[in-house]
C-alpha cells in the first residue's frame, strides 16, 4: 500500500502523525517512510534515528563558451527566470541560483555557444528506526526546484518499495510542485488539518488538488479540541470524505515530540487499525 500523509496548511502535525503511523503499522508490517519535506526534513528527527547519505541530487544548468559567444542577448531574451542578465557588448551574466535547467538558452543560442553543466541542489539519505527504514531528500540551503530532489529520492523509494507492505509518503505543506510530485503514485492521501478558520482554508486547496489527482482523500483532524470542528466536517462533506481519527490537545504528545519518540494516541492507533484493514490483513 502507498499512503500520503499531507495536508495544505503548514505546523498541523503531518511529520508527527506520519512518523507515529509509521511506528504503530510497523509492529506487523513491514514498513517504509518516504519523507519527502526536502525544504525541511524532519522525520528522522522525530525518530531520533542518523541520516546516511546515499547520493547527490544535481541539476542541470548551461555553460557559455565565450569564444563562441556573439553578446547577441537572445539567451537573456527566452530565460522566464531570469537567470540570464545581457548588458549591451558585454557577456551574458549567469545567476545559477535563478536557473531552473529549461535549456531555452541553449536552444536559443544562435552560436552553439551554450552547452550543459550541472550543480549540486540536494542530498539523498536513508535512516532507521526500529522496524521503520526511512528514505528522504534535502535540499542544499538557498536551492530551488525541490520538486527534482522529490523526484530523485523517489527514485530510490520505487527500487525499494517491493521489500515492504506499506509505503508512508509524508509531503511538504501546501499544493506546489514538490507535493504534488510526492503525492502522485498513491493509492491513498490522509490530510491532516486542525478546526480552524487557515485550516479549514488550506484543507479545501489540498483536497481539490487530491481530487485532481484522483487520489482518494481522508481526512485526520489534530488538535481538535481547540477550535471549531464544524469547520472541518463541512469541508469534508463538501469533498465526500470523512474525519477518520480525531487527536486532541494533549501534554503527552507534547513530551514524546519533544523527546523525539514516536507519538502515542488513540487517534493514530485509530488510523493505524483502518489502514491495516484496506488490505484485507487488519
Amino acid at each position: 500500500m502507498r499512503i500520503a500523509i499531507t495536508g495544505g496548511k503548514g505546523g498541523t502535525g503531518k511529520s508527527t502523525i506520519a512518523t507515529s503511523l509509521a511506528s504503530y503499522i510497523s509492529k506487523d508490517r513491514r514498513v517504509l517512510l518516504f519523507d519527502a519535506d526536502v525544504d525541511c526534513p524532519n522525520d528522522h528527527i522525530i525518530l531520533s534515528s542518523k541520516r546516511k547519505n546515499i547520493g547527490t541530487v544535481t541539476h542541470m544548468v548551461p555553460k557559455w563558451d565565450m569564444s563562441k559567444c556573439t553578446r547577441c542577448g537572445r539567451c537573456s531574451e527566452v530565460c522566464k527566470m531570469n537567470a540570464v542578465v545581457q548588458v549591451r557588448e558585454r557577456n551574458p551574466i549567469f545567476i545559477a541560483d535563478q536557473c531552473n535547467g529549461c535549456g531555452a538558452c541553449m536552444i536559443a543560442c544562435p552560436s552553439g555557444a551554450i552547452s550543459k553543466s550541472k550543480k549540486d541542489i540536494g542530498h539523498i539519505y536513508t535512516s532507521n528506526n526500529g522496524n521503520v527504514d526511512m528514505i528522504g531528500g534535502d535540499m542544499i540551503p538557498g536551492q530551488m526546484l525541490s520538486e527534482f530532489v522529490v523526484s530523485a529520492a523517489k527514485k530510490e523509494v520505487e527500487e525499494k518499495s517491493s521489500d515492504y507492505d506499506v509505503v508512508i509518503t509524508d509531503t511538504a505543506a501546501g499544493t506546489h510542485c514538490d507535493v504534488i510530485s510526492a503525492l502522485i503514485g498513491n493509492e491513498m492521501a490522509i490530510a491532516v488539518t486542525e478546526p480552524t478558520q487557515l485550516g479549514a482554508h488550506d484543507l479545501k486547496l489540498v483536497m481539490k488538488l487530491l481530487k485532481v489527482l484522483g487520489i482518494p482523500a481522508k481526512i485526520v483532524l489534530n488538535r481538535s479540541d481547540i477550535g471549531d470542528p464544524g469547520l472541518i466536517e463541512d469541508v469534508a462533506k463538501r469533498y465526500g470524505s470523512e474525519i477518520i481519527a480525531s487527536i486532541p490537545y494533549s501534554k503527552s504528545v507534547i513530551d514524546s515530540y519533544s523527546k523525539g519518540k514516536p507519538v502515542r494516541d488513540s487517534g493514530i492507533e485509530n488510523m493505524a487499525s483502518y489502514i491495516s484493514g484496506l488490505d484485507g490483513n487488519g
